[in-house]
């Protein structure tokens, strides 16, 4: 044992592993190689070992994003120094291999020594920050020398402000209600009580965005309210559908909108209770009778928590319709359906340095600024992910639907590179065996469910068009096992691959391109403004 591992147990109150740790020869290099198995067995308490689980992969998350993952801290250096064990890259002897390891030698994801990459990769953001900086000062020049108040010098400095704006790569995450959405998400991020979840319903009309909070470790959430307009708008519409409805029942007839009429019924009890009934649009909106409006006009409300578990708690009445469980009775007043959007903002997670998880449940929504919203996030998504329960996978039609739809929103100019479809609550197969016999039913369902997905995107002629086969990917995935690993190994669940990917565009992401490149926009257009000038 060295000083790195009886160090981390003891920050992370589990001192009182530290001896068996101790006796089994556990040091920092065969602490980051670790399993589920040896874990099991090292710690066989259940608090314990959950917890130590959840530290490992933080850890080996955090190692990632610095260093090739067989790469281990080395205590014997001084700091600044650099690990001397790295051995020569041999040369690729054939068309499908970067390269050839020797014993011991560490290389990184492209075939390279991690030592070289690291060193290269500090001479490499050396660079850009100088770059950076030299871009920065000519825009300042340039910024100086707008001084009339023409439209066009309004318009370059608004989009140089706009440089400084951090653009963040967008993952949708679609699904039909009860997919596993909510609980997927919880899972990629380590956050096992983030979003609320379980046998509350989503609402289809609020759209969740996740994305790190890098200004203090408290768990924010930002709430934007749709406007008072758009709210009259939507009310009249489902003061309509009831109207109609009623009127339809009242003459037997079979007009199928029993969804629609629902959906209406909730957002109206959830604001009014029962006081919308009898009652027109006008008199629903006039403010000396229901205080609805104080919130449509107030300014977008943040909210800040001390931990995960408050939030999730506080949020339910933003972004959930109420059912019958205790936790809802006790919340006197609802406001999701006056929500337009959420965004929740997390302390310290490695996962989402430049990337955003936007949860869209719903499309084709009655309220033009929610549908707008939608139309334009799916546009700005680099990665989408198609989530549908996987006994449902094959035959949900909304989820085949759901590519469809995202098609023609995506399919020309879009920012879309890559679409996944995920396979959510994949441990349901062995719910009724035992042991061996439960993971190899799991992992069997697993497959049959991947090879009959993908037969079945390859019948999708039109969105074949934009995109290749590298684009899509398949995912079958639990989180329930993520957080308890009792049947499969963490590996198995198939979270581990998806952390993988949004890791892997927190890598690709530079913020010295995306500000040069749209500098490079703007100098073009201020060039060539200036040539008609002459």
């Amino acid at each position: 044992m060295d000083d790195f591992v009886r160090d981390t147990l003891a920050q992370a109150g589990l001192s009182d592993w530290i001896k068996v740790f101790k006796d089994e020869g556990i040091d920092t290099e065969t602490f980051y190689m670790l399993q589920d198995a040896n874990i099991e067995k090292l710690i066989p308490k259940m608090g314990p070992n959950l917890k130590f689980k959840k530290l490992l992969r933080r850890l080996k998350a955090e190692q990632t994003q610095n260093e090739s993952p067989n790469h281990f801290p080395t205590h014997g250096h001084q700091k600044g120094e650099e690990a001397t064990d790295m051995t020569e890259v041999l040369p690729s002897t054939s068309g499908t291999e970067q390269g050839k390891r020797k014993s011991g030698q560490q290389l990184d994801s492209k075939g390279q020594p991690a030592a070289k990459r690291k060193c290269e990769t500090n001479s490499s953001t050396e660079r850009e920050a100088k770059i950076l900086s030299e871009v920065r000062n000519i825009m300042e020049d340039i910024t100086a020398k707008l001084q009339d108040d023409s439209d066009l010098n309004k318009f370059l400095k608004e989009k140089i402000e706009n440089l400084e704006t951090e653009k963040r790569e967008l993952v949708g995450v679609f699904g039909k209600t009860g997919a596993g959405k909510t609980s997927l998400i919880n899972a990629v991020l380590e956050e096992e009580n983030l979003l609320p979840c379980g046998r509350v319903k989503a609402c289809t009309s609020v759209m969740i965005k996740v994305e790190a909070n890098r200004h203090n470790k408290k768990y924010e959430a930002e709430i934007e309210f749709i406007s008072p307009e758009d709210w009259e708008d939507e009310l009249g519409s489902l003061l309509c559908i009831i109207e109609k409805r009623d009127k339809k029942i009242q003459d037997n007839d079979d007009y199928d909108t029993r969804e629609e009429y629902r959906d209406a019924l909730d957002k109206l009890s959830a604001l009014y209770g029962e006081e919308w009934r009898g009652k027109s649009c006008k008199q629903l909106m006039d403010r000396k009778c229901f205080n609805i409006l104080e919130i449509l006009y107030s300014t977008p409300k943040t909210l800040v928590f001390d931990s995960a578990d408050d939030l999730s708690a506080d949020m339910v009445k933003y972004t959930r319709v109420p059912t019958k469980e205790k936790a809802c009775e006790e919340i006197k007043q609802w406001y999701w359906p006056l929500v337009k959007c959420v965004t929740i903002r997390v302390p310290d997670n490695p996962f989402l340095q430049h990337v955003t998880l936007v949860d869209l449940p719903g499309n084709g929504d009655r309220n033009k600024s929610r549908d707008t919203m939608w139309k334009g996030i799916v546009a700005d998504c680099s990665t989408v992910w198609v989530v549908g329960e996987i006994n449902r996978i094959g035959t949900e039609k909304e989820l085949w639907d759901i590519l469809d739809e995202i098609e023609s929103l995506i399919g020309n100019g879009g920012e879309c590179q890559r679409i996944h479809i995920i396979g959510t609550k994949s441990d349901d197969s062995g719910k009724k065996l035992n042991g061996d016999e439960a993971r190899t039913s799991i992992l069997e369902t697993n497959s049959n469910v991947k090879e009959y997905v993908r037969e079945e995107i390859n019948q999708l002629t039109k969105i074949k068009k934009h995109f290749s086969d590298e684009c899509f990917q398949v995912f079958t995935v639990s989180a329930t096992e993520f957080f308890m690993t009792e049947v499969l190994t963490l590996e198995e669940t198939e979270i581990p691959k998806l952390q993988e990917v949004l890791q892997n565009l927190n890598d690709c992401h530079s913020e010295t391109l995306n500000y040069v490149s749209g500098a490079h926009g703007i100098l073009s257009l201020v060039h060539g403004a200036s040539k008609r000038k002459e």
